[in-house]
């Protein structure tokens, strides 16, 4: 079986790029996932950001940003990571690694870029159809990420 390309998605807030959950896969096509403690510094008096979660949840469930970085490191690090391309995944990253004073050192790029024999229009068609396949929900990191895998999968097997 070949390898997987490394794929990332992270769920957010409303509050401009605020990391709520990540899942990013392995070589092996084994998916890691957690939900993020938010850092003091994220937080505003008001903050009514966390998305379909409680601060309770975040802090039980989460582990630290920084730990996050660590693990992302351990699997992945100088690489080139693939998302959905939905925007919010470069913000949150940033978010991440501002927190601590670190560049990144992963470069995010659209997965469609992977398959060239299909335009980027066509990639984010077959990716709606496959949430609906599937019957996942988007935006959510882990769903997002059965779905690239799935995706390339079929993609690769044509090629």
């Amino acid at each position: 079986m070949a390898d997987y390309p490394g794929f990332i998605a992270i769920e957010t807030g409303e509050d401009d790029g605020l990391p709520l959950a990540i899942a990013w896969s392995l070589p092996d096509g084994r998916v890691k996932q957690t939900l993020i403690q938010p850092d003091d510094s994220w937080i505003k008096e008001d903050t009514n950001a966390m998305g379909a979660y409680s601060m309770e949840e975040l802090e039980s469930l989460g582990v630290s940003p920084l730990e996050v970085i660590r693990e992302l490191e351990n699997d992945h690090f100088s690489a080139t990571l693939y998302t959905s391309d939905n925007g919010d995944d470069e913000a949150a990253l940033a978010r991440l690694f501002d927190t601590y004073g670190l560049d990144p050192f992963v470069e995010l790029a659209p997965a469609s870029v992977l398959y060239p024999s299909i335009t980027s229009s066509e990639w984010h068609r077959q990716r709606r159809e496959t949430f609906s396949e599937l019957g996942l929900e988007p935006m959510r990191p882990e769903h997002e990420l059965e779905v690239m895998l799935s995706m390339h999968q079929r993609l690769t097997e044509d090629d």
